[in-house]
Protein backbone atom coordinates (compact mmCIF):
# COMPACT_ATOMS: atom_id res chain seq x y z
CA UNK A 1 0.00 0.00 0.00
CA UNK A 2 1.48 3.19 -0.90
CA UNK A 3 1.22 6.31 1.11
CA UNK A 4 -1.98 8.25 1.51
CA UNK A 5 -2.84 11.56 1.69
CA UNK A 6 -5.90 12.57 3.50
CA UNK A 7 -7.80 15.79 3.07
CA UNK A 8 -10.16 17.15 5.36
CA UNK A 9 -13.51 17.86 4.11
CA UNK A 10 -14.25 21.20 2.40
CA UNK A 11 -14.60 24.27 2.84
CA UNK A 12 -11.21 25.10 2.88
CA UNK A 13 -10.81 28.71 3.39
CA UNK A 14 -7.95 31.45 3.33
CA UNK A 15 -9.49 34.67 4.29
CA UNK A 16 -9.09 37.09 7.04
CA UNK A 17 -12.56 37.40 8.32
CA UNK A 18 -13.27 36.06 11.50
CA UNK A 19 -16.53 34.65 12.66
CA UNK A 20 -17.16 37.58 14.58
CA UNK A 21 -16.55 40.05 11.91
CA UNK A 22 -18.84 37.78 9.40
CA UNK A 23 -21.67 38.05 11.82
CA UNK A 24 -21.09 41.05 12.84
CA UNK A 25 -21.20 42.35 8.79
CA UNK A 26 -24.86 40.44 8.58
CA UNK A 27 -26.05 42.32 11.90
CA UNK A 28 -25.37 45.49 10.27
CA UNK A 29 -27.14 44.09 6.80
CA UNK A 30 -30.20 43.66 9.51
CA UNK A 31 -30.16 46.88 10.39
CA UNK A 32 -32.21 48.81 8.18
CA UNK A 33 -34.88 46.25 8.97
CA UNK A 34 -34.69 46.28 12.20
CA UNK A 35 -35.01 49.99 12.46
CA UNK A 36 -38.04 49.48 9.44
CA UNK A 37 -39.67 47.19 11.80
CA UNK A 38 -39.46 49.49 14.86
CA UNK A 39 -41.20 52.33 12.94
CA UNK A 40 -43.89 50.71 12.00
CA UNK A 41 -44.51 48.89 15.27
CA UNK A 42 -43.01 50.73 17.70
CA UNK A 43 -42.29 48.91 21.18
CA UNK A 44 -44.14 45.98 19.82
CA UNK A 45 -41.20 45.09 17.08
CA UNK A 46 -38.39 46.59 19.74
CA UNK A 47 -39.39 44.29 23.02
CA UNK A 48 -39.58 40.94 20.81
CA UNK A 49 -36.13 41.57 18.70
CA UNK A 50 -34.61 41.98 23.01
CA UNK A 51 -36.37 38.81 23.91
CA UNK A 52 -35.38 37.10 20.91
CA UNK A 53 -31.81 37.98 20.97
CA UNK A 54 -31.45 37.71 24.64
CA UNK A 55 -33.15 34.39 24.54
CA UNK A 56 -30.91 32.99 22.01
CA UNK A 57 -27.93 34.13 23.61
CA UNK A 58 -28.69 32.68 27.14
CA UNK A 59 -29.52 29.41 25.62
CA UNK A 60 -26.21 28.67 23.87
CA UNK A 61 -24.59 29.95 27.21
CA UNK A 62 -26.58 27.45 29.00
CA UNK A 63 -26.25 24.42 26.70
CA UNK A 64 -22.39 25.46 26.61
CA UNK A 65 -22.08 25.61 29.60
CA UNK A 66 -23.99 22.57 30.58
CA UNK A 67 -22.31 20.36 28.40
CA UNK A 68 -18.94 21.72 29.06
CA UNK A 69 -18.28 23.70 26.20
CA UNK A 70 -16.03 26.12 25.33
CA UNK A 71 -18.76 29.37 24.82
CA UNK A 72 -18.83 31.24 22.44
CA UNK A 73 -21.64 33.70 22.46
CA UNK A 74 -18.65 36.31 22.06
CA UNK A 75 -19.00 35.30 18.10
CA UNK A 76 -22.14 36.75 17.28
CA UNK A 77 -23.85 34.33 15.88
CA UNK A 78 -26.63 33.30 18.50
CA UNK A 79 -27.20 37.51 18.25
CA UNK A 80 -27.74 37.05 14.72
CA UNK A 81 -30.43 34.07 15.46
CA UNK A 82 -31.74 36.31 17.20
CA UNK A 83 -32.73 38.90 14.96
CA UNK A 84 -33.91 36.86 12.32
CA UNK A 85 -35.68 34.65 14.31
CA UNK A 86 -37.95 38.24 15.46
CA UNK A 87 -37.50 39.68 11.81
CA UNK A 88 -39.87 36.60 10.34
CA UNK A 89 -42.81 36.65 13.17
CA UNK A 90 -45.33 38.93 13.57
CA UNK A 91 -45.08 41.90 16.12
CA UNK A 92 -47.98 40.67 17.72
CA UNK A 93 -46.87 37.27 18.73
CA UNK A 94 -46.86 36.75 22.57
CA UNK A 95 -43.68 37.41 23.76
CA UNK A 96 -42.75 34.39 25.70
CA UNK A 97 -43.38 32.38 22.83
CA UNK A 98 -40.00 33.72 21.54
CA UNK A 99 -38.31 32.50 24.55
CA UNK A 100 -39.81 28.78 23.51
CA UNK A 101 -38.53 29.12 19.54
CA UNK A 102 -35.38 30.40 20.42
CA UNK A 103 -34.32 27.75 22.65
CA UNK A 104 -35.54 25.10 19.95
CA UNK A 105 -33.38 27.46 17.59
CA UNK A 106 -29.94 26.84 20.12
CA UNK A 107 -30.72 23.50 21.48
CA UNK A 108 -32.05 21.21 19.15
CA UNK A 109 -31.19 22.82 15.58
CA UNK A 110 -27.47 24.31 16.91
CA UNK A 111 -26.29 22.71 19.88
CA UNK A 112 -27.04 19.01 19.83
CA UNK A 113 -26.02 19.16 16.06
CA UNK A 114 -22.52 19.99 17.25
CA UNK A 115 -22.46 24.16 17.11
CA UNK A 116 -22.19 26.69 14.70
CA UNK A 117 -20.89 24.78 11.42
CA UNK A 118 -22.38 21.72 12.15
CA UNK A 119 -26.21 22.02 12.02
CA UNK A 120 -28.31 20.81 9.47
CA UNK A 121 -30.82 22.79 9.36
CA UNK A 122 -31.22 27.10 9.91
CA UNK A 123 -31.71 27.59 13.72
CA UNK A 124 -33.75 30.77 13.45
CA UNK A 125 -35.95 28.89 10.32
CA UNK A 126 -36.17 25.99 13.02
CA UNK A 127 -37.72 27.83 16.17
CA UNK A 128 -39.95 29.46 13.83
CA UNK A 129 -41.18 26.59 12.50
CA UNK A 130 -41.27 24.54 15.86
CA UNK A 131 -43.52 27.82 16.89
CA UNK A 132 -45.59 27.72 13.96
CA UNK A 133 -46.76 24.28 14.30
CA UNK A 134 -47.40 24.49 18.26
CA UNK A 135 -48.88 27.76 18.23
CA UNK A 136 -50.67 28.05 15.01
CA UNK A 137 -53.26 30.98 16.03
CA UNK A 138 -50.78 32.97 18.18
CA UNK A 139 -48.52 32.91 15.03
CA UNK A 140 -50.62 33.76 12.32
CA UNK A 141 -54.35 35.19 13.41
CA UNK A 142 -53.01 38.55 15.08
CA UNK A 143 -51.24 41.47 13.06
CA UNK A 144 -50.49 44.79 14.05
CA UNK A 145 -51.77 48.25 12.04
CA UNK A 146 -48.54 49.61 11.23
CA UNK A 147 -47.92 53.22 12.91
CA UNK A 148 -47.69 54.70 9.62
CA UNK A 149 -50.35 53.17 8.02
CA UNK A 150 -53.46 55.11 6.17
CA UNK A 151 -56.50 54.23 6.41
CA UNK A 152 -56.54 52.68 2.54
CA UNK A 153 -52.97 50.64 2.93
CA UNK A 154 -54.77 48.98 5.94
CA UNK A 155 -57.66 47.44 4.09
CA UNK A 156 -55.54 47.01 1.12
CA UNK A 157 -54.12 44.89 3.34
CA UNK A 158 -57.21 43.29 4.54
CA UNK A 159 -56.74 44.39 8.27
CA UNK A 160 -59.27 46.82 9.69
CA UNK A 161 -58.10 50.11 10.64
CA UNK A 162 -60.35 50.39 14.34
CA UNK A 163 -57.93 49.11 16.30
CA UNK A 164 -53.84 48.60 16.38
CA UNK A 165 -54.06 44.57 17.01
CA UNK A 166 -56.77 42.34 14.59
CA UNK A 167 -57.94 39.60 13.66
CA UNK A 168 -57.32 39.10 9.94
CA UNK A 169 -56.07 36.96 6.80
CA UNK A 170 -52.73 37.65 5.65
CA UNK A 171 -51.96 39.50 2.17
CA UNK A 172 -50.78 35.98 1.13
CA UNK A 173 -54.30 34.23 2.37
CA UNK A 174 -55.97 37.32 0.81
CA UNK A 175 -54.70 37.16 -2.56
CA UNK A 176 -55.21 33.43 -2.34
CA UNK A 177 -59.00 33.29 -1.72
CA UNK A 178 -59.31 35.99 -4.23
CA UNK A 179 -60.59 38.99 -1.79
CA UNK A 180 -57.31 41.18 -1.83
CA UNK A 181 -57.62 44.72 -3.27
CA UNK A 182 -55.30 46.93 -5.10
CA UNK A 183 -55.25 49.88 -4.53
CA UNK A 184 -53.48 52.78 -6.58
CA UNK A 185 -50.19 52.94 -4.54
CA UNK A 186 -50.30 49.38 -3.55
CA UNK A 187 -47.30 47.97 -4.93
CA UNK A 188 -45.61 51.37 -3.75
CA UNK A 189 -46.40 50.75 -0.06
CA UNK A 190 -45.45 47.30 -0.49
CA UNK A 191 -42.41 48.21 -2.16
CA UNK A 192 -41.37 50.85 0.61
CA UNK A 193 -43.25 48.36 3.44
CA UNK A 194 -45.78 50.84 4.92
CA UNK A 195 -47.90 48.01 5.78
CA UNK A 196 -48.71 44.92 7.94
CA UNK A 197 -46.17 41.99 7.85
CA UNK A 198 -43.17 40.06 9.81
CA UNK A 199 -41.38 42.47 11.62
CA UNK A 200 -38.27 42.48 9.37
CA UNK A 201 -39.88 41.33 6.24
CA UNK A 202 -42.32 44.22 5.20
CA UNK A 203 -39.98 46.14 2.78
CA UNK A 204 -38.97 44.73 -0.18
CA UNK A 205 -37.11 47.91 -0.77
CA UNK A 206 -34.53 47.53 2.28
CA UNK A 207 -33.94 43.68 1.84
CA UNK A 208 -33.15 44.60 -1.69
CA UNK A 209 -30.19 47.36 -0.67
CA UNK A 210 -29.38 44.45 1.86
CA UNK A 211 -28.65 41.77 -0.27
CA UNK A 212 -26.83 44.16 -2.43
CA UNK A 213 -24.45 45.06 0.41
CA UNK A 214 -23.98 41.54 1.30
CA UNK A 215 -23.11 40.36 -2.14
CA UNK A 216 -20.75 43.25 -2.73
CA UNK A 217 -18.89 42.32 0.50
CA UNK A 218 -18.64 38.90 -0.74
CA UNK A 219 -20.26 38.07 2.69
CA UNK A 220 -23.20 35.89 0.87
CA UNK A 221 -22.73 34.19 -2.95
CA UNK A 222 -25.94 35.39 -5.60
CA UNK A 223 -26.34 32.31 -6.86
CA UNK A 224 -28.84 30.55 -4.18
CA UNK A 225 -30.98 33.78 -4.00
CA UNK A 226 -31.15 34.68 -7.46
CA UNK A 227 -31.96 31.34 -8.59
CA UNK A 228 -34.76 31.34 -5.46
CA UNK A 229 -36.26 34.47 -5.98
CA UNK A 230 -36.40 33.53 -10.19
CA UNK A 231 -38.00 30.28 -9.93
CA UNK A 232 -40.66 31.28 -8.03
CA UNK A 233 -41.29 34.39 -10.40
CA UNK A 234 -41.03 32.28 -13.13
CA UNK A 235 -43.32 29.60 -11.88
CA UNK A 236 -45.98 32.64 -10.69
CA UNK A 237 -45.95 34.03 -14.36
CA UNK A 238 -46.73 30.52 -15.53
CA UNK A 239 -49.32 30.37 -13.60
CA UNK A 240 -50.62 33.70 -14.08
CA UNK A 241 -50.69 35.41 -10.95
CA UNK A 242 -49.64 38.84 -9.76
CA UNK A 243 -45.92 38.73 -9.98
CA UNK A 244 -45.32 41.69 -7.92
CA UNK A 245 -47.18 40.71 -5.34
CA UNK A 246 -46.03 37.31 -5.24
CA UNK A 247 -42.04 38.69 -4.78
CA UNK A 248 -43.10 41.66 -2.05
CA UNK A 249 -45.69 39.47 0.23
CA UNK A 250 -44.45 36.50 2.71
CA UNK A 251 -41.14 36.54 3.18
CA UNK A 252 -39.53 35.41 -0.46
CA UNK A 253 -36.99 38.30 -0.63
CA UNK A 254 -35.90 38.44 2.83
CA UNK A 255 -35.75 34.67 2.89
CA UNK A 256 -33.35 34.63 -0.29
CA UNK A 257 -31.24 36.82 1.14
CA UNK A 258 -30.93 36.28 4.77
CA UNK A 259 -31.71 32.19 5.13
CA UNK A 260 -30.55 30.65 1.89
CA UNK A 261 -27.36 31.70 2.08
CA UNK A 262 -26.48 30.64 5.48
CA UNK A 263 -23.20 29.16 5.29
CA UNK A 264 -23.69 26.02 7.70
CA UNK A 265 -27.24 24.82 5.89
CA UNK A 266 -26.26 25.29 2.34
CA UNK A 267 -24.25 23.52 0.10
CA UNK A 268 -21.10 24.50 -0.59
CA UNK A 269 -20.44 24.31 -4.36
CA UNK A 270 -21.61 26.71 -7.08
CA UNK A 271 -23.55 24.09 -8.67
CA UNK A 272 -25.03 22.79 -5.57
CA UNK A 273 -26.10 26.49 -4.64
CA UNK A 274 -27.62 26.47 -8.01
CA UNK A 275 -29.76 23.33 -7.46
CA UNK A 276 -30.41 24.63 -3.44
CA UNK A 277 -32.13 27.77 -5.03
CA UNK A 278 -34.33 26.53 -7.30
CA UNK A 279 -35.65 23.64 -5.13
CA UNK A 280 -36.47 26.34 -2.40
CA UNK A 281 -38.37 28.55 -5.29
CA UNK A 282 -39.92 25.57 -6.79
CA UNK A 283 -40.80 24.33 -3.28
CA UNK A 284 -42.38 27.81 -2.24
CA UNK A 285 -44.45 28.17 -5.45
CA UNK A 286 -45.69 24.82 -4.90
CA UNK A 287 -47.37 25.74 -1.47
CA UNK A 288 -48.43 28.77 -2.39
CA UNK A 289 -50.42 27.41 -5.07
CA UNK A 290 -51.29 24.46 -3.81
CA UNK A 291 -50.82 23.54 -0.52
CA UNK A 292 -52.86 24.66 2.98
CA UNK A 293 -50.75 26.97 3.90
CA UNK A 294 -50.75 30.47 1.79
CA UNK A 295 -46.51 30.95 1.95
CA UNK A 296 -44.02 28.39 1.75
CA UNK A 297 -40.24 29.81 2.09
CA UNK A 298 -40.10 28.26 6.05
CA UNK A 299 -40.66 24.98 4.82
CA UNK A 300 -39.16 25.18 1.54
CA UNK A 301 -35.75 26.42 2.87
CA UNK A 302 -35.95 23.70 5.80
CA UNK A 303 -36.25 20.98 3.48
CA UNK A 304 -33.60 22.13 0.84
CA UNK A 305 -31.22 22.33 3.89
CA UNK A 306 -32.25 18.12 4.77
CA UNK A 307 -30.71 17.91 0.97
CA UNK A 308 -27.60 20.28 0.69
CA UNK A 309 -24.93 17.54 1.62
CA UNK A 310 -26.41 15.10 -0.79
CA UNK A 311 -25.92 18.11 -3.19
CA UNK A 312 -22.24 18.46 -1.99
CA UNK A 313 -21.56 15.27 -2.74
CA UNK A 314 -23.43 15.39 -5.91
CA UNK A 315 -21.64 18.57 -7.14
CA UNK A 316 -18.07 18.03 -5.68
CA UNK A 317 -15.08 18.20 -7.92
CA UNK A 318 -13.26 14.81 -7.10
CA UNK A 319 -9.47 15.61 -7.06
CA UNK A 320 -7.26 13.16 -8.33
CA UNK A 321 -9.25 12.54 -11.90
CA UNK A 322 -9.28 14.22 -14.79
CA UNK A 323 -12.07 15.95 -16.86
CA UNK A 324 -14.03 12.82 -17.24
CA UNK A 325 -15.37 10.72 -14.44
CA UNK A 326 -13.56 8.07 -13.67
CA UNK A 327 -10.14 8.19 -15.35
CA UNK A 328 -7.27 9.04 -13.27
CA UNK A 329 -5.25 11.86 -13.88
CA UNK A 330 -2.09 9.88 -14.41
CA UNK A 331 -3.96 8.15 -17.30
CA UNK A 332 -4.90 11.37 -18.71
CA UNK A 333 -1.07 12.65 -18.59
CA UNK A 334 0.22 9.63 -20.13
CA UNK A 335 -2.49 9.98 -23.24
CA UNK A 336 -1.23 13.65 -23.61
CA UNK A 337 2.58 12.89 -24.21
Amino acid sequence: MGNKLYVSSSPHFNLKCSTTMIMGTVLFALLPEIIMGIILFRWAAVIRILVSVASCVFFEFLFQKITKQKVVISNLSACVTGVMLALVCSPAVPVWIFVIGAAVAMIFAKGLFGGIGSNVFNPALTGRAFMFLSFPAAMGASWLRPATATAEVVSSATVPQVVDAVSSATTLSAIKAGTFVMHDDTLWQYFIGNRAGCIGETSALLILISFAFLALTRIIDWRAPLTMVGTVAVCTLISGENLAMAMMTGGVLFGATFMVTDYATAPLTKKGRLIFGFGCGLITFLIRRFGGYPEGVMFSILIMNSVAPFLNNLTARKYGYGKKAGRPADSVAKEAK
